[in-house]
């Protein structure tokens, strides 16, 4: 693995190639995004691809890209800017792409506004609340979480979060109806440490979960784009955001194994089936080959 810093007006971008440029098989290589995450996370995921040259990155301000646009907010179209400049960076032409979460949403935004870069994007579970019947409902659910963590910090934060994001169904009376989830049923300490900075439980991401991709220019761009919904997320937030995405790029989401972070290992908090889901995506990004 050699790591590489690309310099931008607005951050200066970490990104990481595992394997030779150009790659040995004469594939395009298979760039992995997501988002809050940074490229820490796929390192069980990329040790499945030993036979492909794979790029992880950190998204602008988080983990080693320095921002220097003095903004803190995680805008998909913004990033999907970095990820462009870093495959021209790359200078191998259009390239593969793994996309979760966050980094889903930022990989439409991709694919819609520089469509030559990518020849087939896997979008696992983009959290799209614009996508949804209930939106309204799920944006005061999110509102939630965020006036949560600021009244009491990262451990209410985070029971709200995961209250949210394993409701199954709409957000309705039922669930506003419940009292706040106690941080010490999820093994989380009750403790405030100040902090009120964090991507996933304060607003700074909401950009990305308001999002709505332009789907006329996802039709319409040459890339394959393919949306993922891991098997145990059916009913939730972003597995009902997965199926409404697929269904207005007129196709079925496709089901791979396990949860939201199905492709993690046990160095995560929440382990999935790796190298199932690894098998999985070997054998979408094989397909039609």
């Amino acid at each position: 693995m050699t790591t590489h810093k690309l310099v931008t007006a607005g951050a200066d971008i970490v990104y990481d190639v595992h394997g030779p440029l150009p790659a040995a098989d004469g594939r395009p290589p298979l760039f992995m995004i997501a988002q809050p995450m940074d490229a820490s996370g796929f390192s069980t995921l990329a040790s499945y691809f030993s036979d492909r040259t794979v790029i992880t990155y950190d998204p602008r301000g988080l983990g080693r890209s320095v921002r220097k646009d003095g903004k803190v907010d995680n805008s998909p179209t913004v990033q999907a800017d970095d990820v462009h400049a870093v495959i021209e960076a790359l200078g191998v032409g259009p390239v593969e792409m793994f996309a979760s979460s966050g980094g889903a949403v930022t990989a439409l935004a991709l694919v819609a506004a520089y469509p030559n870069d990518v020849t087939c994007l896997v979008a696992h579970e983009p959290p799209l609340i614009s996508v949804l019947p209930d939106a309204r409902a799920a944006e005061r659910a999110r509102a939630g979480v965020r006036n949560a963590y600021e009244a009491k910090g990262s451990g209410a934060g985070m029971a709200a979060f995961i209250a949210m994001t394993s409701w199954q169904g709409e957000f309705n009376d039922d669930y506003f109806a419940r009292p706040a989830p106690d941080p010490a049923q999820y093994g989380m300490s009750t403790e405030d440490d100040g902090s009120r900075d964090d991507p996933l439980l304060s607003d700074r991401s909401w950009a990305i979960t308001s999002y709505r991709p332009d789907f006329d220019a996802l039709t319409a761009a040459p890339t394959r784009i393919v949306i993922a919904v891991g098997e145990e997320s059916a009913g939730t937030f972003t597995g009902r955001s997965s199926v409404a995405t697929a269904d207005l790029l007129g196709q079925q989401a496709t089901v791979f194994p396990s949860h939201h972070g199905g492709f993690m290992g046990g160095d995560s908090g929440y382990p999935g089936q790796p190298e199932a889901f690894a098998r999985k995506l070997h054998d979408v990004l094989d397909k039609d080959r």
